[in-house]
């Protein structure tokens, strides 16, 4: 099962990789929220919550772009003021990926359940993220929402002590959305002369 040392184990450098595609909405545990269950290639005996969220790799990666549509109802008052009701703000989340790795191993990657770390020798992305064909099998595989966890500094508190849980945020995983992949498409700019290519991915995601 994934904890906060698994996902500690899984970052390659200072902060986490950017996104996670998660089946469930992860549980708090020592102020750093963390997906249930086990991650997509993780080595276990275990036979429940198999394949339960995949870490995008940062290899080359577009900004995070986001577009925020506001949903309400707004009318004219009889003396010509506006009134607006607010119901919700939506975003629209967008980013790419350029000369992504086809794979993010060459073979299966059999992270330890317990601490995130592997023995697989020949990695392709710079921090063992999902390469491209990880990536196009989750989009298959997901024609309705899942949950999506985002690591950018959002929140307005800073401290010079990092280890202090309530500010846990600026180094983790900051917002948690349910989101559909609107859009998902890729190119093959390269084919290589091992097991995997290079792709070019464009992914955007709508929330629920």
């Amino acid at each position: 099962m994934a904890t906060a040392a698994y996902t500690a184990g899984r970052k390659r450098f200072g902060r986490p990789q950017a996104i996670i595609w998660s089946e469930n909405p992860g549980t708090l545990q020592n102020g750093i929220y963390v997906p249930e269950g086990i991650e997509i290639g993780a080595y276990t005996t275990a036979t429940t919550n198999l394949n339960q969220f995949l870490i995008l790799s940062d290899h080359n990666r577009a900004p995070l772009d986001f577009k925020t549509e506001r949903i309400e109802q707004r009318q004219r008052m009889i003396n010509g003021n506006m009134r607006s009701f607010h119901i919700a703000d939506k975003n629209t989340i967008s980013t790419g990926w350029s000369n992504l790795p086809s794979r993010s191993y060459g073979g299966r990657p059999d992270w330890v359940d317990s601490t995130g770390v592997t023995t697989q020798g020949s990695e392709y992305t710079v921090d063992g993220g999902a390469g491209g064909v990880e990536m196009l099998d989750w989009y298959e595989n997901h024609t309705g929402p899942f949950w999506m966890f985002l690591s950018y500094d959002k929140f307005n508190n800073f401290a010079d002590d990092q280890t202090d849980d309530r500010y846990a945020h600026l180094d983790q995983y900051t917002e948690i959305v349910q989101v559909y992949i609107s859009d998902f498409s890729y190119t093959v700019t390269k084919r290589g002369q091992t097991n995997h290519d290079l792709w070019d991915i464009s992914v955007s995601m709508e929330e629920v």
